[in-house]
């Protein structure tokens, strides 16, 4: 998978990156050094420049002086308990998350280079320090469209690591070309910003505990529009599909229209599962504007097919990232075996600490320390898996009288019968 492809190089040197923020991008740049007002980073990092702004704080590039590296430096802000448990949560998510197709996070500090305390709530600031990759796919496709080889390897690399991310039960929440970077020279991809991730655990329901309004909304699937808190590891496909037919033709798909119609427009045969939401649409002679084929003349048929698998109005139908894998659109790097997930995913209760930290500082008004700690809040956390346990027996106790009520009343008619 590390080739090295001169062309993709040659086109990345030929067009000058142009300054601009937005991306949250891991990307070294030769320009001036930034103003770095705010950013305490103690006497190890020198040669700071700017890289732009990510979704939750301000990010350059720096030498660490011990290793002689360029790394990336994301500044998240603590201003209250929420941006407190937004950035726990980050942390958490990009210590964990060890893949080649993700960015790999060297360490997190305190200003001015210390190690972060016992309690997040006494921070101003923290500082996550992460490899610095060379440019992302935003700025490499305002040149212009990618072959189909080149795009077909690089989304093989975004689907691999979507894959070992999503296994870890956590959902990307914010996946766009600008938060996709790439390095030309071994062709090599991994995502990034996991500043709007979420753990969700398969075994919970989390519907009606989900934020809504964080996809980019030319990203955004129809379905997660149509039902803002309850949501699956089926939007990132949606927003990778998306990413594809960008790679493929060098626009978004889907821009320039209201959200829910630029997405359900030119899906095709969503009739049914859309009645059943919209109903007042169809009988009204909704129909689908244009096939992809249509939509897409310069993408081949196989690109296509894979495509409407993916950007599929249910999302119950929707490719996952492992099925993806295998489609054979991308049979020339498909290989199983190299395809890992994660050994150690994440359950519910490491999602209920971010929720403790919130109760735990609004209800620390006085400078009392506090016992919380970044990796395991264990005695709470039991607590709330006990609680839990309790609800899932209770309705499994429920559903079981239930049951039985059935059987009696099934065996009732069958006597009349006979």
């Amino acid at each position: 998978m590390l080739l090295r492809d001169p062309q993709l190089v040659h086109l990345i040197r030929i067009y000058p990156r142009p300054r601009r923020t937005g991306s949250g991008a891991t990307m070294a740049r030769q320009d001036t050094p930034f103003f770095l007002h705010g950013f305490d980073l103690g006497g190890h990092f020198v040669d700071p420049r700017p890289l732009g702004t990510g979704v939750t704080g301000l990010v350059l590039s720096a030498v660490d002086q011990r290793t002689g590296q360029r790394v990336a430096i994301k500044k998240l802000v603590m201003r209250d308990a929420v941006t407190v448990k937004h950035a726990m949560r980050e942390v958490k998510i990009t210590r964990r998350l060890h893949h080649e197709n993700v960015v790999r996070v060297h360490e997190v500090l305190a200003p001015y280079g210390r190690p972060l305390p016992r309690d997040p709530t006494q921070l101003s600031a923290l500082y996550i320090f992460q490899e610095c990759m060379e440019t992302d796919l935003a700025r490499l496709l305002e040149q212009g469209p990618l072959t189909t080889g080149h795009a077909t390897l690089l989304f093989y690399q975004l689907l691999r690591g979507l894959k070992f991310i999503h296994s870890a039960n956590v959902l990307h929440r914010d996946l766009k070309p600008a938060n996709i970077f790439i390095n030309t020279d071994q062709l090599l991809l991994k995502i990034g910003d996991f500043g709007l991730a979420r753990i969700v655990d398969p075994h919970y329901s989390h519907k009606g505990y989900l934020s809504e309004g964080l996809v980019t909304k030319w990203y955004c699937s129809p379905r997660l529009l149509l039902s803002p808190n309850n949501y699956t590891k089926a939007i990132d496909m949606w927003a990778a599909g998306c990413i594809l037919a960008e790679m493929l033709t060098g626009r978004m798909l889907f821009a320039g229209i209201p959200p829910l119609f630029q997405n359900s427009a030119h899906i095709s045969n969503p009739l049914s599962f859309f009645s059943q939401v919209m109903p007042s649409y169809v009988s009204h002679g909704w129909k689908v504007k244009k096939a992809f084929s249509e939509l897409l003349p310069e993408v081949d048929a196989q690109a296509v097919d894979f495509l409407e698998r993916i950007l599929t109005f249910n999302p119950m139908d929707r490719l996952t990232a492992e099925a993806a894998l295998s489609h054979p659109f991308l049979q020339q790097y498909s290989c199983p075996e190299d395809e890992p997930t994660s050994s150690h995913p994440f359950r519910i209760e490491d999602e209920l600490e971010d929720s403790l930290v919130t109760e735990q500082s609004l209800s620390n008004s006085n400078s009392q320390a506090s016992s919380i700690h970044w990796e395991r809040c264990v005695d709470l956390c039991c607590v709330l898996e006990q609680k839990s346990l309790a609800k899932h027996n209770e309705t499994q106790e429920r559903f079981r009288h239930q049951h039985v009520r059935l059987n009696k009343l099934h065996s009732q008619v069958i006597i009349r019968l006979i």
